[in-house]
């Protein structure tokens, strides 16, 4: 079946799914494979669901009047949401970056649903699936499309771009997230900055903060709509970021001075699609943090930083950075391995380690692997969670200031179960 025609069913419901367990009805179901599972074992199973069609590449499983036998599923999910997005004729804004992606992807859409249908991508699916998924979920009535883009490797970025075919473009910044992918600092900087090659070679915009350099030594020969500190001006963080842009004072519920960037990204792409700047300090006001990312939680006397979604040298660097920052009395930090560092892992937790501790936080928990193959004379350090939870069953803090933080694999929200 040629896409023109795949494309044909899928608009009659404009629905998609990839698992069985989720299925709505009308969508089409579209059997992916990977290393631990075969979506196409479940066609009948899809279909009893309420799937109108199945999408499979097996030809053993091509015995049901409403299967759709293709070559290879995931490179026809990519192909169809391709010309899906080239039948749109709405602006899609791309997001990329090391740190706070997600975050800022969330801020803009609040900004802009506040004049706009917007559709965004839900949560972080930002990969090679996710990027169609939510194209996918344009509907007719969409005006504006918020896609974030992930990932670990060179020509990711650029793959990502060609289906979704962003018209702006925001990269967040550049740090020191998924070197073993990337290779290096310079691997991150060329694989992230596909998005500005995309958009210099079409002639779009991108959104530039130009207090960073890199940024604005990779967007040279695009058209840009700037912002820098002097037109969104930074007043503090203690702890909630509070801005101010032209005579209005905004108070966020977002933590640390590295959220000020993702803050003035979404109040400037605001601005540029003419909401108005009432509305802007609204959505941004009302704006709450979720998924363990920079939450604040009270527990009994404690107050709780928890930021335990995801981590790298770089962001973990500015929430301790941040942390030092607050005016809290006793100040505990408990840390959790970093992935995806490669061959710079010993160095960088090293790094991380000697940083954390040069700030005399009362006490530094460190948890993972990682972290316990290095030198940290000083701190508290576990091998895994769970040497952590024997030691800690009852950890008996009060009156203090806890920072959790480390990558999503290390799932150091468990240690909330201990307090």
């Amino acid at each position: 079946m040629r896409i023109e025609q795949l494309y044909q069913l899928f608009i009659q419901n404009y629905l998609v799914d990839t698992d069985t367990r989720n299925i709505r009805k009308g969508s089409l179901f579209f059997a992916l494979k990977g290393d631990n599972f075969n979506g196409n074992k479940f066609v009948k199973k899809a279909l009893t669901n309420g799937a109108s069609y199945v999408v499979i590449d097996e030809v053993e499983y091509n015995n049901q009047p409403k299967t759709i036998l293709v070559n290879n599923v995931l490179e026809t999910l990519q192909k169809l949401a391709q010309y899906h997005r080239n039948q749109l004729k709405i602006p899609i804004i791309a997001l990329t970056g090391s740190n706070g992606k997600t975050t800022t992807k969330e801020l803009i859409n609040c900004v802009l649903s506040k004049k706009y249908k917007t559709t965004a991508t839900i949560g972080n699916l930002n990969n090679h699936i996710g990027v169609p998924l939510t194209l996918f979920a344009i509907q007719p009535t969409t005006e504006i499309g918020i896609i974030e883009m992930g990932a670990n490797h060179i020509k990711e970025i650029d793959f990502l771009c060609n289906i979704a075919k962003p018209n702006f473009g925001l990269i967040t910044n550049f740090g020191k997230a998924h070197l073993e992918g990337f290779g290096s600092v310079d691997g991150v900087i060329k694989g992230k900055s596909e998005l500005y090659d995309f958009l210099r070679a079409t002639k779009n915009v991108a959104f530039i903060n130009t207090d960073d350099p890199i940024q604005m030594k990779q967007s040279q020969g695009i058209k840009t709509i700037t912002f820098n500190n002097n037109k969104i001006k930074y007043i503090e963080a203690n702890p909630f970021v509070k801005v101010q842009f032209n005579d209005i004072i905004i108070q966020s519920k977002l933590i640390g001075k590295y959220n000020y960037n993702n803050i003035a990204a979404a109040i400037t792409i605001g601005d540029y699609f003419n909401v108005s700047l009432n509305d802007i300090k609204d959505a941004i006001e009302n704006y709450e943090p979720i998924n363990n990312r920079s939450q604040i939680i009270t527990k009994d006397s404690l107050k709780i930083i928890l930021d335990a979604y995801n981590a790298n040298p770089s962001s973990m660097k500015v929430a301790l950075e941040n942390f030092n920052e607050l005016k809290d009395k006793q100040k505990i930090v408990f840390l959790g391995d970093m992935f995806e560092l490669g061959k710079d892992s010993s160095k960088e937790h090293q790094q991380i380690a000697d940083f954390a501790l040069s700030l005399n936080f009362d006490k530094v928990y460190l948890i993972g692997k990682a972290f316990s193959a290095i030198d940290a004379k000083n701190a508290l350090v576990y091998s895994n969670f769970e040497d952590f939870e024997t030691s800690n069953k009852n950890l008996n803090l009060k009156n203090s200031t806890l920072l959790i933080k480390g990558s999503r694999g290390m799932a150091l929200e468990r240690i909330l179960n201990l307090l």
